[in-house]
């Protein structure tokens, strides 16, 4: 099946479709129509202002869909990619108790369940059936909610679609789960070729069997809009014949997927009314939202969303996706889509697309503002505004006059108004460190007279958490003029950087006043960091969520930088992004009561990285963690408990060295399938460690 030319536009529809259901849903999630009727009345627009929420939240419909289609970069885009290798990237990307998922316990939350059975040993998809965790359980809603990028992998291919949604869907679970998750994404690989919602639901149900439920109550649904009636009564009859009191468990799929269909029936397709009716309706909004989205988002295109009200404005395309990867934490609709988008080409044979030379920022598709939003101005009210203009983010000034600046800037790590965020924790790192080179291309039009002066900045966390700019290198622009920044950022005496942006002022003392339009083509930066990883003189504690806590405790405490604390098994102390490549980890350590303890580099997950480590039992070791852990060298050295031992391990290419004390112990290539990139680790293996400064430099 060919791809579609329009591929990449919608897909980015699906996604920000996806989102912005989820968003929409998420304030009220669970509620009754009842309720929903009483105190809200027809969800037109989002209404998490009204309730007293943030809008962009983090949410296990969001985590999870974009966090388990991975196994298609970690295993190879493969039509044949099977359920177990899906289940070791639950494993190796979930952090237990903390991320994507709802943590309500075995035989109460479905997807604990399979992670707890996936835990111990049960590999996929018996992790996930019947046999093993009973109808009930293994029939919610969470294969559905998670499915949305297995039809977007497959455009056109509806086939395709629905077989790599049963392979995922059953990791956690089965029976009717999995045939409402196929009809899910056979419908949205089919949307990016075929218009007709009949046509969608005819080929969709004919891949899964007809007897099914999910088949009879879909027939049930068509059979009920044929006859004219409105969506409440449909709704009624959906309720009285597949409703809640029928299926058991907490979130049962099948009356969820049954206000998808009917949403999708009477809303004929507008993104608007469609996601009023699902919303309204109740049950599992954002869930339920969120799949009919990005149907829609694939079906219509970015058209469909921009017929109505304003959707995308809100969002900026902002996305927050925690999991053991931090780094890839903080992201947005963009960035999401062109993964998905170059998994679906690797799937069809195509090579990769990579917009402006592979740019982290660089605003191809349209509308898109990857996050930037303008910064408040005290007395600058209007003062500027940002869109997306001709491939480009435009800056539009208004009146800058002397004494004010004007800022944009997106997120690299967790912002003030998310580290308290309700619900589902934001676990994330930082994605631009010290020592890494910032680039950025800019470009001004403005009236024939007067200038701008453009500045790069960072807002990063300083003293007691609160945030403080941190200026870069400046040029001052006329009308026509381009110019292309490039900054090594400097070192931040262990704060974390929370925003990259730019800051605009008058540039033109003769000509004060300025209106006109910067344009930021693009922005990216590369380099392996060079940062000293210690507690900040100033105090305070967001230094500390720059780790993402894969142990069971860490804490500063005392004269340690860090304290980590491991009850069961392996835990990893996480820093760092996917990109990192080649560079050098030094720490110092000192175990207390451990089986082990170490640095690991190339870290790309809980079950995927290098790791030196000092054993108990009086071994040094260089071990491969891939599926199972390898030794790749070992040599007997003493372990002193309480006392401190100096780690370094050095990754570049294949090629990784190792010294304990001062003491190159290893040198070794991997030419196996070495990690290519990833994050740094501590490891902490059943017991505690201190840990002093820890420094990442290159290679």
């Amino acid at each position: 099946m060919p791809i579609p030319p329009d591929y990449e536009e919608r897909v980015y529809a699906g996604v920000l479709g996806k989102m912005i259901g989820v968003y929409l849903g998420r304030p009220f999630e669970g509620w009754t129509y009842e309720r929903i009727a009483a105190e809200l009345g027809e969800i037109d627009y989002y209404v998490h202002e009204r309730l007293g929420r943030p809008l962009i939240v983090t949410d296990d419909d969001l985590s999870g869909t974009f966090t388990f289609l991975r196994a298609l970069e970690d295993y190879g885009p493969s039509r044949d990619l099977a359920p177990a290798q899906i289940g070791q990237t639950w494993l190796n990307y979930l952090i237990e108790n903390q991320t994507t998922l709802w943590w309500g316990g075995l035989g109460n939350s479905t997807e604990h369940t399979a992670y707890l059975r996936l835990k111990r040993g049960i590999p996929a998809p018996e992790s996930g059936s019947i046999a093993r965790n009973g109808q009930v359980v293994a029939e919610q809603i969470g294969a559905q909610i998670f499915i949305d990028g297995w039809g977007l992998v497959a455009p056109g291919d509806p086939e395709l679609a629905a077989d790599l949604a049963r392979r995922a869907a059953s990791v956690s679970h089965d029976g009717v789960a999995l045939h409402a998750a196929q009809v899910i994404a056979a419908m949205e690989a089919l949307a990016f070729v075929e218009p007709e919602i009949d046509r969608l639901l005819d080929v969709a149900v004919s891949l899964i069997p007809t007897d099914s439920v999910i088949a009879r109550m879909i027939a049930d649904l068509r059979a009920w809009h044929a006859t004219g009636a409105d969506w409440r009564a449909d709704r009624e009859r959906l309720a009285a014949r597949y409703g809640y009191d029928r299926y058991g468990g907490n979130c049962h799929v099948v009356p969820n997927h049954g206000l998808i269909v009917l949403a999708l029936l009477h809303g004929g397709g507008d993104f608007q009314r469609s996601l009023k009716i699902v919303n309204t309706c109740g049950w599992d909004t954002d869930c339920n939202s969120g799949n009919l989205g990005c149907l829609l988002g694939v079906r219509g295109g970015l058209a469909a969303i921009e017929a109505g009200p304003d959707w995308r404005g809100p969002v900026a395309d902002r996305l927050y996706l925690p999991s053991a990867d931090g780094g890839r934490a903080i992201t947005d609709a963009v960035q999401e889509t062109y993964r998905i988008v170059n998994l679906g080409r690797a799937l069809a044979g195509l090579p990769p697309v990579a917009p402006k030379q592979g740019a982290r920022f660089h605003f191809s598709l349209p509308g898109s503002v990857q996050g930037f939003r303008p910064e408040p101005v005290p007395g600058g009210d209007g003062l500027v505004t940002v869109a997306n203009e001709g491939g480009a983010l435009a800056i539009r000034l208004r009146h800058l006059a002397p004494g004010l600046v004007a800022r944009v800037s997106t997120p690299t790590f967790i912002p003030p108004d998310a580290l308290a965020m309700p619900g589902y924790r934001l676990l994330a790192s930082p994605t631009l460190y010290p020592g890494q080179t910032l680039r950025a291309h800019v470009r001004a039009e403005l009236p024939r007279r007067g200038a701008v002066a453009v500045r790069l900045f960072l807002r990063r966390y300083g003293a007691e958490d609160r945030t403080e700019i941190v200026p870069g290198p400046e040029v001052v622009l006329a009308g026509g003029e381009a110019y292309r920044f490039e900054w090594r950022i400097p070192d931040q005496e262990g704060y974390p950087i929370a925003a990259v942006g730019l800051e605009l002022a008058p540039g033109d003392p003769a000509f004060p006043r300025v209106d006109g339009t910067i344009f930021l083509d693009w922005l990216t930066w590369d380099g392996a960091p060079n940062v000293l990883f210690r507690r900040p003189a100033g105090g305070g504690t967001v230094w500390r969520r720059a780790w993402v806590e894969g142990t069971d405790q860490s804490a500063g405490w005392g004269d340690e930088h860090l304290r980590l604390v491991q009850n069961e098994g392996i835990g990893l102390l996480i820093q760092g992004t996917r990109e990192w490549t080649d560079y050098t980890v030094s720490a110092r350590l000192t175990p207390h009561l451990v089986e082990s303890c170490g640095v690991a580099v190339r870290v790309q997950g809980m079950r995927r990285y290098y790791a030196l480590l000092l054993t108990r039992a009086g071994r040094a070791r260089l071990v491969k963690a891939l599926d199972g852990v390898r030794v790749l060298a070992e040599a007997p050295r003493p372990c002193e408990l309480g006392r401190a031992y100096e780690f370094r391990l050095s990754v570049a290419g294949a090629r990784l060295r190792a010294w304990l004390d001062g003491e190159l112990l290893f040198d070794v290539q991997d030419d196996d399938g070495p990690l290519a990139s990833g994050a740094i680790a501590l490891v902490c293996e059943e017991g505690r460690v201190g840990v002093g400064p820890v420094r990442v430099e290159p290679a």
